[in-house]
This record gives structure tokens, sequence and C-alpha cells, in this order.
């Protein structure tokens, strides 16, 4: 798993950037894939959870 990024301490506007580079290193991972460019597949799993962490973040932020 890619290194534990510390959610807690980022302001709102980090987040949403960090959001962002996120979503946008996803899509970029959909595409190369479909390129067969893409060698490590556990890449966009990562990615993914990485976001769920920043919108669990976010979401208990906004409460």
């Amino acid at each position: 798993m890619a290194k534990k990024i510390d959610l807690k301490n980022k302001s709102d506007k980090d987040l949403q950037k960090e959001l962002n580079d996120k979503r946008e290193g996803v899509r970029a991972f959909r595409f190369g894939i479909a390129g067969s460019k893409i060698r490590n597949v556990k890449e966009g799993r990562d990615t993914k959870k990485q976001i769920a962490q920043i919108l669990t973040e976010a979401n208990t932020r906004n409460k």
C-alpha cells in the first residue's frame, strides 16, 4: 500500500486539492490500463482507497 497520508492536519482547501489530484490520477490510470501502459495494477486500488479516506475526513468535518 502507498504511504499513509495524514489528513487530520490538513486544511479543507488542501483536502480538496489532494482529492482532485487523486481523481485525476485514477482517470489517467484507467486510460493507461486501456492502452496497456500501466504495469502496477494495485496502484488504482490504492488511489481509490486514498480518495475514500479523503472523502471520509471531509464528511466528518462537515457534520
